[in-house]
């Protein structure tokens, strides 16, 4: 039986057919009149577009805003295939075409950092009919050279890309510690929030394929000057909000952008670690609403 805090999020949303798969999709309107383009938020891995409950109530007061579960997390389909950056973007421009929008306000979080970068390559190159306006970055591999890989995630990049062992794991205890440790000393997760952020993974035997979907990291390596390249050179106003004392996305990453990007905003969010919407979600949606021209 899922947890109240999942079954509220999971009846506030729906699926949608995308490409042949049911993804989990949340559409939000604006509480007052719109402001702006509407937002879309890309989540991040292992865990997905729940972590963003407690800062949606602020982000649609004059936007709409549109979130989703990526293919092989949360509450949407999780089939056993070899999973893409590249294909999760196509699921992305799917959604908008399907919900009539053409420009939007681009909000991502970690894995999500670089689905946005094919998203905005796809418009440098042409290849796209939607049109980023602006865009806030937060804790991401922007620069996955510089990334700190928790123990599991090294752990997991050894496993072959294919369905694990149920004999060999991961385990709830596993996950939740090593999912813990990504956050900041400071504001760490309790035991219902990291339940509830496993009882997502879970759903589905997707803890199973925990292997298959972080080969987005050596994609990531591959394909960093596409990805990297469209998140410094696109031409929207762009706000860097990150947690400076997170264990992976190191702080170097945001100030190594920042400078790569003068005219960007960098909003520091100190003490705070990798979930910046679950760890401090005031000051998070603070800054992300105030970089939301």
């Amino acid at each position: 039986m899922p947890s109240a805090a999942v079954a509220e999020w999971e009846r506030a949303g729906s699926r949608r057919r995308l490409l042949g798969h049911d993804i989990f999709v949340l559409d939000r309107a604006a509480r007052n009149a719109e402001s702006g383009p509407p937002v879309l938020v890309l989540h991040g891995y292992p865990t997905c577009s729940f972590d963003w409950r407690h800062v949606l109530g602020a982000l649609c007061a004059h936007r709409r805003v549109v979130l989703l579960d990526f293919l092989g997390f949360g509450l949407s389909d999780k089939p056993d295939v070899p999973y893409s950056l590249f294909h999760q973007a196509d699921i992305v421009e799917a959604l908008v075409a399907e919900l009539g929008l053409t420009e939007i306000a681009l909000v991502t979080h970690d894995m999500g950092d670089s689905v946005g970068g094919e998203v905005l390559a796809r418009q440098i190159d042409g290849d796209s009919a939607l049109r980023v306006a602006e865009r806030i970055v937060t804790n991401g591999s922007i620069y996955i050279d510089d990334a700190q890989l928790t123990v599991g995630q090294q752990l997991l990049l050894e496993l072959p890309d294919e369905p694990i062992d149920p004999e060999v794991g991961p385990t709830e205890e596993m996950f939740c510690s090593g999912l813990a440790s990504t956050f900041s000393p400071d504001f760490p997760p309790d035991a219902e929030e990291l339940g509830a952020q496993w009882e997502l993974v879970s759903r589905g035997d997707g803890h199973r394929l925990l292997a298959r979907i972080i080969r987005y990291i050596p994609e990531r390596r591959t394909h960093e000057h596409r990805w990297t390249g469209a998140i410094e050179h696109h031409d929207s106003p762009l706000r860097i909000v990150w947690g400076d004392a997170d264990p992976v996305a190191v702080y170097d990453m945001a100030q190594r952008l920042s400078a790569a990007v003068p005219t960007a905003e960098l909003v520091t969010l100190e003490g705070v670690g990798h979930y910046p919407m679950i760890e401090t979600p005031g000051r998070f949606a603070d800054a992300v609403v105030a970089g939301l021209r």
